[in-house]
């Protein structure tokens, strides 16, 4: 059974008039391929500065809207009236309606609560559960403390606090599903394309226990559960602690 993430909120991108075509708006902008989104598996992506660092990251999902196809975005709640202001900069007079939508709700479990799957349908791990949005308010209690020590417990960092700034492969967001190479242009697209092609992600986010962790390297911490995110050289990563779905390329000095 699913329950609510008090700590996510839904931004959505709506057309506002037939015409108008929100999720061609929002591919131009963002690091994946958001055509692939269903209103049952959503795609992993974010929003980048200009020179390639993570600004906002979140699950997009399709929606049918009044007015034709349109985008759920399933956010940070910290930063969506920021996230909100950032897409309609873009927006400039396109007829497309971007909002907070406090009538929705993210939901998750874990992985073999449901039913119909033993794995859930997160796009960047299966082993981080089922994702999915709920078309009414949050009353239940939340479980965002449970689902954030089972996301450290897979090594998968997520929000500002611990990527906020860092260029966006740096996150692993390459092996996390969190980026097309081949979709088009969006904003960052050059910088991440060119470590890509080159092969040159000399640093990684890492979950690591807090007694390793680098005050100097470090991103975040959450001493509740002995675990810190660290921002360290591919050289430096202790090797018994790479998640099997971590992929390291030969590191280089830098």
């Amino acid at each position: 059974m699913s329950h609510p993430l008090l700590k996510r909120a839904i931004v959505t991108v709506a057309p506002a008039d037939p015409a108008e075509d929100a999720i061609t708006f929002v591919q131009g902008l963002v690091t994946n391929d958001v055509t692939k989104a269903t209103n049952k598996k959503p795609v992993y992506a974010a929003l980048l500065s200009p020179q390639g660092k993570m600004q906002f990251d979140f699950l997009v999902w399709a929606h049918a809207f009044e007015h034709g196809p349109g985008l759920l975005i399933d956010c940070e709640k910290a930063l969506a009236d920021e996230l909100v202001q950032r897409l309609s900069l873009y927006r400039l007079r396109r007829k497309i309606d971007i909002a907070v939508d406090p009538q929705r709700c993210s939901v998750w479990a874990p992985p073999g609560s449901e039913e119909e799957e033993a794995k859930g349908n997160d796009p960047r791990l299966p082993e981080l559960g089922f994702r999915s949005i709920l078309n009414s308010p949050c009353h239940k209690e939340g479980v965002d403390a449970r689902y954030l020590a089972h996301r450290l417990a897979h090594g998968v960092p997520e929000g500002r606090a611990e990527m906020g700034d860092l260029l966006w492969l740096e996150t692993n967001a390459g092996d996390l599903n969190g980026v097309s190479f081949d979709k088009g242009c969006y904003i960052g697209q050059e910088n991440t394309a060119r470590m890509n092609w080159r092969n040159k992600v000399n640093r990684r986010l890492m979950v690591v226990p807090m007694e390793v962790s680098d005050p100097q390297r470090r991103k975040a911490i959450y001493r509740d559960i002995g675990l810190a995110v660290d921002h360290l050289k591919v050289s430096e990563i202790p090797r018994g602690l790479i998640p099997e779905w971590m992929k390291l390329s030969e590191p280089e000095d830098s």
